[in-house]
């Protein structure tokens, strides 16, 4: 069928072997699902995203080692990278075509500002069994894709050991993240998915519903989130209506071609 390019890219990072490791695929034509999810499967990255120019667009899909999703935000920050670096150099704006709807990217000297949908979380009862499931007690649990569990502090997001046993049990939400009011940024968080039993470095789509969470708790639009993985990484959030602008960097680790 011919080889097609592919890329690694360090997202939400200034430096290599930082933030979070997506694969980009540079597709010159379509290919069956069944196929895409296979090389997310070969690369075995929490993410791999596949582009593919349509006029002055891009069609852009997500899938993980096991199924596709429908927002990425470190796989959508590195595609850009790779596009406006190496597809189309010194390009300014990306507009992706996605499954949650289009996801304007601009750049912004070193940096990309991505406008992704305000996914504000809505409370959540704090039952027994949900307090099993997450094995501490938080302060307030919210919902939206992701379930948003607030913890005291800093601290206690940092100490946090989840059991995916337990939290596999939550079967209403993708994912779960523990976050809190940071010490030197407005908040910090951590994000586990029980279905793939890993913590994932850096997550810019849950950042759709804690950034317009924690905007309305410290009463702010411009926030600096940081998430709390071995491998780190800082977002610029800024909230305006029903969009969540997060901004962050990114760094090319690899090239390379897959002979598909």
């Amino acid at each position: 069928m011919g080889a097609l390019d592919y890329y690694m890219v360090d997202a939400f990072a200034d430096t290599l072997f930082h933030g979070n490791p997506a694969g980009v695929c540079v597709l010159d034509r379509e290919l069956p699902d069944e196929l895409m999810q296979r090389i997310a499967a070969e690369n075995n990255l929490s993410e791999t995203a596949f582009v593919r120019q349509e006029g002055e667009q891009y069609v852009l899909r997500w899938f993980t080692p096991t199924f596709e999703i429908d927002l990425c935000g470190h796989a959508t920050l590195a595609a850009a990278h790779i596009v406006c670096t190496e597809v189309e150099p010194g390009r300014e704006r990306v507009d992706f075509r996605t499954a949650s709807g289009v996801l304007p990217v601009v750049r912004r000297g070193e940096g990309y500002e991505m406008s992704f949908p305000n996914r504000k979380p809505g409370r959540v009862a704090l039952t027994p069994a949900l307090v099993e499931a997450l094995g501490v007690t938080p302060l307030e649990v919210y919902a939206a894709r992701d379930l948003c569990v607030l913890l005291e502090d800093q601290q206690a997001v940092e100490g946090y050991v989840p059991n995916y046993d337990r939290l596999l049990e939550l079967t209403d939400w993708m994912g779960v993240a523990v976050t809190a009011q940071g010490v030197d940024v407005d908040f910090v968080s951590r994000f586990f998915c029980p279905e793939l039993r890993l913590e994932d470095p850096v997550t810019g789509s849950s950042h759709s519903s804690l950034a317009p969470l924690w905007g309305e708790k410290l009463r702010k639009t411009q926030l600096v989130a940081r998430q709390l993985s071995r491998r780190g990484g800082t977002l610029l959030c800024a909230l305006e209506g029903d969009t969540v602008n997060i901004s962050g960097t990114a760094v090319l680790y690899l090239r390379g071609r897959l002979a598909i």
